[in-house]
């Protein structure tokens, strides 16, 4: 017969093994490894640098059939976002898979979408506009860098470790509860709501040679965006209440206008 008690038994048979920690622990960090591959490789897919593959790059093929293959694969990059991000979506998936995984599993689907799509996406290379000017040239360059530093800068200001998983598989592997980081307003959360939404926008459309195909990337990714924060300010609304609605009032969603304009939003 065991010596411990029958009321203890089942917290000791709950609690994960060191073995099963590591290897949480050791998921979340494979997965964070793919998520900054995606992100690197995306400024040098979108920009058409140094990457072997980028947005122009490739033979070219048929206008409607390349249009579908690439709605295709940025649909499937949306409707998992769009699914696996609601709170609904993450109570049930929850009951299956450890709470700790959660977000590392989110980071690497969404991550390995990203590769699929710079693997399989099709060239439109036609050209919408075009500038040689060197000030122009080096100025919207700097300027897409700029936007994927915002987002970079962004998401450390919510916490970077938390939003991909890290932080949560950290914890796991020290035995030690998950709480939530909260709503916080600080840096430039203080003047737009999603920041980093905004440094993508910028890092998309800020091209000195804007092809068709970098156009359609630039117009469904613009689109998703706003689809996106709608969606999420609406769980927002319902995590946080009267606070964010507050925020809401008082800061502008994505352009960051004088504080006057703000306060008749």
């Amino acid at each position: 017969m065991s010596a411990i008690p029958a009321a203890v038994q089942p917290r000791l048979a709950e609690r994960p093994s060191a073995t099963s920690r590591f290897g949480v622990f050791a998921f979340g960090l494979f997965s964070y490894a793919v998520f900054f591959i995606a992100f690197t490789y995306a400024i040098g897919f979108v920009g058409n640098w140094v990457v072997p593959k980028s947005i122009d790059s490739g033979t070219p093929g048929p206008l409607i059939p390349s249009l579908l293959i690439n709605g295709a694969l940025l649909l499937a990059f949306v409707v998992q976002h769009t699914i696996m991000a609601r709170p609904a979506f993450k109570r049930w998936w929850t009951r299956i898979v450890p709470r700790s995984m959660e977000r590392s599993i989110f980071v690497l689907l969404a991550s390995s979408i990203l590769l699929l799509m710079y693997w399989q996406w099709r060239p439109l290379p036609e050209v919408v506009w075009h500038t040689t000017h060197p000030a122009l040239v080096w100025g919207l360059s700097l300027l897409s860098l700029l936007g994927y530093g915002i987002v970079l800068y962004s998401s450390f200001l919510i916490n970077h470790f938390d939003l991909f998983g890290l932080r949560q598989v950290w914890l796991a592997l020290r035995a030690r509860t998950y709480g939530p980081v909260g709503f916080r307003l600080t840096g430039i959360y203080k003047l737009v709501r999603h920041p980093l939404m905004l440094g993508f926008l910028i890092a998309f459309w800020s091209t000195p040679t804007m092809t068709v195909g970098h156009l359609f990337f630039a117009i469904m990714t613009t689109a998703y965006i706003f689809f996106g924060t709608h969606v999420e300010e609406r769980d927002l609304v319902a995590e946080h209440g009267a606070d964010y609605l507050d925020y809401r009032r008082r800061v502008r969603g994505l352009v960051p206008l004088p504080r006057r304009a703000r306060q008749r939003a």
